[in-house]
């Protein structure tokens, strides 16, 4: 292999990666001044010329003329008065000897490793590249194109066509992806596999909301309002708090636009995620009451020590707290930072049952999936639809019949004990 055709491959290769100029160009003369060394053991004495265009290499070894008898003659930059002028009779001791080193005088092996060194630098060069252009943009968004479509990961091919990966635990359920379809999503991380970086994207993590509404609401990308918190359930229901250094600025109405413009944009790339905007407060109690939205609460106990919240709610508010399959009162738990535990208010029923009561006629499993989705007294139970609990539950829609009757059945029997019972006048 010559000059022309190594440096020519190597070059198309190198732009092909879009290496810059100056790079490959220091690329090269390292690696051909590594083959000099290796060869030589120094190349302090020798001129590297590259013309990357044309694919020319030009490669000289300058030497001093010293006497045959010098005991100079083995120094790597002098060169004995007989050798010298073997390349030109008419030298003289004392002056300088360029000579031209041909690549072939290296040795085929050489050529083809200096050939394999050459597209590794590269690929090395290529590989740091990425990791410092994407570890700069992590909790940024990037737009790519799906490239391959696997069961745990989806492949995505950015500008430049650097690969990017997009896992299924950060994919939103509803997502279906097809190939050579556009793809909005945030920078998750950068992970360095084996010297490799992998790039982690993600449309479930709570920054790629917060960067989407940063795009559709001026106000929060301007600094006058700020988001506090996000949570999510991705594709199902999310909560934002949002506060406002402005008065004149309703941070709620701003962020949901006017007729919901600008939050409607944010729900349809996020597959019609339901988002909740609520206003942040310093006020815990009023925080915790916003938080569970859209319920309406008529009281609650906060416990700081322990850092749970009792929360007592109307029959009709307990499955608006609780939401479908327990995401609002989760969500809002996380976005307080405190354990919400939901209540039927107790000045609705003279009398309740505790679930665990039931535990000769219910098995124990069942009790516990109704006690999963805040569901912990007879009451609150037969409050909630059949359909509701089958929703949210595991249980089989004739398991919840059973449930209902046995339930029913407990308060009559307990109704008809009361009217049996004598007070005590009529005892003596």
């Amino acid at each position: 292999m010559n000059s022309n055709v190594l440096i020519e491959s190597f070059a198309e290769f190198a732009r092909s990666k879009n290496i810059d100029r100056p790079t490959m160009m220091s690329i090269l003369e390292e690696v051909f001044r590594t083959m000099i060394r290796k060869k030589y053991d120094d190349d302090s004495n020798f001129d590297v010329i590259l013309n990357v265009d044309k694919g020319d290499l030009e490669i000289w070894r300058n030497r001093e003329i010293v006497d045959d008898n010098s005991e100079d003659i083995w120094d790597f930059d002098k060169i004995p008065l007989t050798e010298a002028q073997k390349i030109e009779p008419d030298f003289e001791i004392g002056e300088q000897v360029a000579e031209e080193v041909k690549l072939e005088d290296f040795g085929r092996r050489a050529v083809l490793m200096a050939r394999q060194t050459l597209i590794q630098r590269v690929k090395d060069l290529e590989r740091d590249n990425l990791y410092q252009t994407y570890k700069d943009q992590v909790g940024e968004v990037v737009v790519g194109e799906v490239y391959q479509v696997w069961g745990r990961e989806a492949l995505i091919l950015d500008k430049d066509e650097n690969e990017l990966v997009l896992p299924k635990g950060e994919q939103i359920p509803k997502d279906r992806y097809r190939k050579g379809d556009s793809i909005r999503a945030v920078v998750h991380r950068v992970d360095v596999l084996n010297g490799t970086p992998k790039i982690i994207l993600s449309r479930a993590a709570p920054a790629f909301l917060e960067r989407l509404m940063e795009q559709e609401v001026p106000e929060i990308f301007d600094g006058l309002i700020t988001i506090k918190n996000i949570v999510r359930e991705p594709g199902e229901r999310a909560k934002v708090a949002v506060e406002s250094f402005d008065d004149r600025i309703d941070p709620v109405g701003a962020c949901v636009g006017m007729k919901g413009s600008r939050i409607h944009a944010v729900v349809r790339e996020l597959e019609n995620e339901n988002i909740d905007i609520i206003n942040y407060t310093d006020n815990l109690e009023l925080y915790i009451a916003r938080a569970l939205s859209p319920a309406k609460l008529t009281s609650m106990k906060i416990n700081e020590q322990t850092g749970r919240v009792s929360v007592f709610l109307k029959p009709d508010q307990v499955s608006l707290a609780i939401g479908r399959g327990g995401a609002n009162i989760k969500l809002a738990s996380r976005l307080v930072g405190m354990e919400i535990d939901v209540f039927r208010d107790a000045g609705d029923f003279e009398e309740d049952i505790a679930l665990d009561e039931f535990q000769d006629e219910i098995e124990g499993w069942i009790l516990e999936e109704l006690k999963k989705i805040g569901l912990d007294t007879g009451r609150a139970v037969l409050a909630v639809s059949k359909e509701d609990i089958v929703r949210r539950t595991e249980l089989e829609e004739e398991t919840v019949e059973e449930l209902f009757r046995v339930i029913r059945q407990e308060f009559e029997d307990n109704e008809d004990q009361e009217e049996e019972t004598p007070n005590s006048g009529d005892a003596q």
